[in-house]
């Protein structure tokens, strides 16, 4: 993981390039370039030093998950009988596909843990057969989403 540059500056030129992408990451560099006032060489070049500092991380297609039909969303958080268990633990995680995130955390948990399933059965599956069953994990506490009402990046 890139650790980023906490001296980076940002002008507003930037942030409305970045803008831009964050809205579209398709949208077209000289689209942007007319909409900023400036060359779309000079935006490739803004875009270069932006990625080179780390506060660009890549680019994705974000793929709607419920015209696959995964349509139960779930948070777990994870017991450990010991410390000494969670790489062994988040690395049988990284196993399971619809395993989307995992998080250290402070608090009860040791893990917590994001998935994605097709169905309630398909989580119980998860649950029982596959979560549950690495060697560490204690017990498990699940939280299913019933809707999701904020889905964003931090504000530039």
């Amino acid at each position: 993981m890139k650790v980023i540059n906490q001296n980076i500056h940002i002008d507003g030129i930037d942030k409305k390039i970045l803008r831009a992408l964050m809205g579209d990451a398709r949208t077209p560099i000289l689209e942007i370039a007319r909409n900023v006032g400036i060359s779309g060489a000079a935006i490739h070049q803004r875009l270069r030093k932006l990625e080179k500092s780390g506060l660009i991380s890549g680019s994705k297609f974000v793929i709607n998950p419920k015209v696959l039909g995964y349509t139960t969303m779930a948070f777990i958080g994870i017991y450990l009988d010991k410390a000494i268990s969670n790489p062994e633990a988040v690395k049988q995680l990284k196993k399971i596909p619809e395993v989307l995130e995992c998080h250290y955390t402070t608090g009860n948990w040791s893990v917590f843990i994001k998935i994605l399933c097709k169905d309630n059965e398909h989580l119980m599956h998860l649950l029982n057969r596959e979560i549950q069953s690495i060697s560490g994990v204690s017990r498990t506490e699940t939280f299913i989403s019933l809707d999701q009402q904020i889905d964003r990046q931090i504000s530039i």
